[in-house]
């Protein structure tokens, strides 16, 4: 491939259509790059405002044309893309393979556009917290990652699956079962003197830099466990639990081992020593308006103020199914705003992208936006058993939601309840699916 047989555009061409709005502008640059990482040393992190999130990378996917299309860029659309080295013409020439005649490529990003400080430019609120896998390479390589002094910890998570962990994790990764952090009746939150056993037991205090991430593999329900096979939402939930504790600097990989494994970084077989235990240094829970209990979630249903967000597969918002084969009652919390999950109790296709990185965060804004939901409430997610609404919640953590929660209950608390009312049958217009 050569840009040659591509047209670009300039600097000043880009900017009058940006500001008009007379082309799609998309970034093919690596997703971490469009949320705010300067990964070739940019001026400036984040991506050119307005532009959508479309790595080059995702042009070998059979399923590139259903993304594109979910992104509402159509053929009579002209496409303007730029990125590092040839994404941009990598991926201009997918368009045009693809029905798209008017395409054009943008390449000077790196050395125009982002040295630039009166272009417009937009970027995640919480960029650094959703880390990509070059810069963990780095804390490993520098002897950040493994050094027994509490400065930082990476955590590989798993539901009692310490195969998992056996079968090859990141260098320098200590396992963490999620029963270590759950209750295994209640599946809510251990108490946080058990809490506080656990982070202690693993070296972490309060001021740990705490980096987490699972294993993306192919959960079914059919599985006796299917939790054990859906590592990277554990990893979501094991974050909010160190939040909720008072951890201060909560980061996770973004999509998780397989992005590790993507960009051809070596894994271990080899355990990680045990850390010196440590004490956490501040009260738990230091966060505890990060949890929302059932009497809480009762007046937030109730409250103009606040929205309690059901993000659970559509089959269980029906009352078709429960999701989870020890829960009977099926239905949905009346009141709740539907925020969808992905296709079942161990997926959250409408929250992630094709590789499992967490999906550009614009769109699932404008998704919360058509439901009703804004930043400016008070806002609790909720799933089964807080393993998908700890995820949605670091959604909007991430994009800077200042009053983010986690009912932490969920369905499994609420309709274990009878005097709890429950509905079934339609529901609101879901989110936008990627596939």
């Amino acid at each position: 491939m050569h840009s040659s047989a591509l047209p670009s555009i300039g600097t000043h061409d880009l900017a009058r259509l940006v500001h008009d709005g007379d082309a799609v502008v998309v970034d093919a640059r690596p997703s971490d790059a469009y949320n705010g990482w300067p990964l070739r040393g940019e001026s400036r992190g984040g991506h050119v405002t307005g532009a959508r999130s479309l790595p080059a990378k995702w042009c070998d996917y059979l399923d590139w044309i259903e993304v594109v299309r979910s992104k509402r860029i159509r053929p009579e659309h002209r496409v303007v893309l730029y990125g590092y080295d040839d994404e941009a013409e990598r991926a201009a020439h997918r368009f045009r393979g693809s029905g798209w005649n008017d395409v054009a490529v943008y390449p000077h990003f790196v050395d125009e556009w982002s040295a630039d400080a009166s272009l417009p430019m937009d970027r995640l609120a919480r960029w650094n917290h959703l880390v990509p896998p070059a810069w963990l390479s780095d804390r490993i390589e520098e002897g950040s990652i493994g050094a027994d002094d509490g400065q930082m910890a990476l955590l590989h998570t798993h539901y009692r699956n310490p195969d998992d962990y056996v079968l090859g994790h990141v260098p320098g990764a200590l396992p963490v079962d999620t029963n270590s952090l759950e209750s295994t009746e209640t599946w809510n939150r251990r108490s946080p003197d058990e809490v506080a056993a656990v982070l202690a037991d693993l070296g972490i205090t309060a001021d740990t830099t705490v980096v987490l991430y699972g294993r993306c593999s192919h959960p079914r329900p059919e599985d006796p466990f299917p939790g054990s096979s859906a590592g990277h939402i554990a990893a979501f939930r094991c974050a909010w639990i160190l939040l909720w504790a008072g951890v201060r600097d909560v980061r996770i990989l973004d999509g998780g081992l397989q992005s590790w494994i993507d960009d051809g970084l070596p894994v271990s077989t080899e355990p990680t020593p045990a850390p010196t235990r440590r004490e956490f240094g501040r009260t738990l829970p230091a966060e505890p308006d990060l949890a929302v209990d059932l009497y809480e979630a009762r007046h937030m249903l109730a409250s103009d103020t606040a929205d309690l967000v059901c993000v659970r597969s559509e089959p269980e918002y029906r009352g078709e199914v429960s999701g989870y084969d020890y829960i009977e009652r099926r239905g949905r919390i009346p009141g709740a705003v539907f925020g969808h999950c992905g296709s079942d109790a161990y997926h959250m296709e409408n929250y992630r992208n094709l590789d499992h990185t967490t999906r550009e965060f614009h769109e699932v804004s404008a998704a919360w936006t058509a439901a009703g939901l804004a930043p400016g409430r008070r806002t609790a997610f909720y799933c089964g058993t807080g393993w998908r609404g700890s995820e949605a919640f670091f959604n909007a953590w991430f994009q800077g939601w200042p009053d983010v929660a986690v009912f932490d209950g969920g369905w499994f608390e609420w309709s274990n309840d009878p005097s709890n009312p429950v509905e079934v049958g339609s529901l609101q217009p879901p989110l936008n699916r990627l596939r």
